[in-house]
């Protein structure tokens, strides 16, 4: 990255480190662009040269999310399962505490100002849409396996959906109240089992096939 690109990522992520606090203080709705330029200390203008929409200010890192699932899949090892890989990569965050899943203080907080807009909430559901979308093209490019894969609208739909679940599931029981640790691993367990299901129920078809037919009963 040269000079230039650093000097407005730097400014970028300032801009969006000035907004994040006034909206967990305020609530999204109540805070104006205007007043985050101010904290930023630039122009209204100059906010909107980075950001499209207020929703951006907040969703800041929303492309790095809408890629996340789909590059997972297209970068996963010849011969790993689509969905071992989103798996793997879910329990292996859970366990180290990954911040990006909400498992820091501040979360519950981030979580209720989402559920007090009805924006962000919109917004929340595009970014999963997309991040859907993404990771089906990823699919079709990159098969679960030779032969006749389900159709990749439908394994990724199954696949982020889970993901997804065990993410609210997470975001649920920490709001309720529920030491962060025990909700991690509650859902740690859970999330495990559920995409073993889907990755058996994936590769059923291509096991029997490789057994021959089942004898008649």
């Amino acid at each position: 990255m040269g000079l230039r690109e650093t000097k407005k990522q730097r400014t970028r992520t300032a801009i969006a480190d000035a907004a994040l606090p006034l909206f967990l203080e305020h609530g999204f709705d109540q805070v104006t662009v205007a007043e985050v330029a101010r904290h930023a200390g630039v122009s209204t203008n100059t906010v909107f040269n980075y950001f499209a929409t207020k929703e951006d200010l907040f969703f800041d890192r929303q492309a790095e999310a809408e890629r996340h699932l789909a590059t997972l899949v297209h970068d996963r090892a010849p011969g790993v399962c689509p969905v071992e890989a989103v798996r793997d990569d879910l329990l292996t965050a859970l366990r180290h505490n990954d911040p990006a899943l909400g498992l820091h203080p501040d979360a519950p907080r981030f979580w209720q100002v989402i559920h007090d807009s009805a924006a962000l909430r919109a917004r929340e559901r595009e970014i999963g849409e997309r991040a859907e979308a993404a990771l089906a093209t990823a699919l079709a490019e990159h098969p679960p396996h030779q032969g006749d894969p389900p159709m990749p609208t439908l394994l990724a739909g199954a696949l982020a959906g889970t993901h997804r679940a065990a993410l609210h599931e997470l975001q649920r029981r920490v709001l309720s109240g529920a030491p962060r640790a025990h909700a991690r691993d509650s859902v740690a367990a859970a999330a495990a089992r559920a995409f073993d299901m889907l990755c058996s129920g994936l590769h059923t078809d291509a096991d029997q096939t490789s057994k021959g037919p089942r004898p008649s009963q």
